[in-house]
């Protein structure tokens, strides 16, 4: 079977359900994570940040292999070891693990910041600029205007409500 040569919805949808089944926690980050979110723009890889967790690795591990990954022991023990980068070629596409993106302090601060798109687990676009410009690679770094106007328009399409003094105040208090 031939590989797609760009990031396609129907492989965010097949890494979903195997993640979901196996229990991994991740989040769509990169330019596959921007386009899910409608960036009009192209990838060749689908860029995962995965927790620095043994078991949620092990997991990982599974539900690639399930999706027809074939994985080696030196990527095995990569994924293993939570190196900060796993380029995985050998399977329907292209995946990038990503441990220890540039730019973002650790995954728990990136999940409370994410965005839930149509049921995919996506970094939110600030945290996705700030690693393509602490990553100083060119190809990143050419991106960055353009997904710096396509943030102004999501976040003026997707703020939340605006709420005024009174309706706060007449808020009943939470049980913090």
């Amino acid at each position: 079977m031939p590989r797609p040569g760009e990031f396609a919805p129907l492989q965010a949808q097949e890494l979903r359900a195997a993640f979901s089944g196996a229990g991994v926690d991740y989040l769509f980050i990169g330019k596959s994570g921007a386009i899910l979110l409608g960036y009009p723009g192209t990838t060749q890889d689908v860029d995962l940040f995965l927790p620095n967790d043994r078991t949620n690795s092990e997991k990982a591990i599974v539900a690639l292999e399930k999706l027809g990954f074939v994985l080696d022991e030196p990527l095995r023990l990569a994924i293993r070891e939570r190196r900060d980068f796993v380029q995985i070629k050998s399977g329907p596409f292209d995946v990038d693990l990503v441990f220890a993106p540039d730019g973002i302090e650790n995954f728990e601060v990136a999940r409370q910041r994410r965005v839930l798109h149509e049921g995919f687990p996506v970094a939110s676009l600030r945290d996705i600029i700030a690693s393509k410009r602490a990553s100083g690679r060119e190809k990143d770094l050419i991106e960055l205007d353009l997904l710096e106007d396509f943030r102004r328009e999501y976040e003026k399409i997707h703020a939340p409500p605006l709420r005024s003094a009174a309706d706060i105040a007449l808020e009943p208090p939470t049980n913090s």
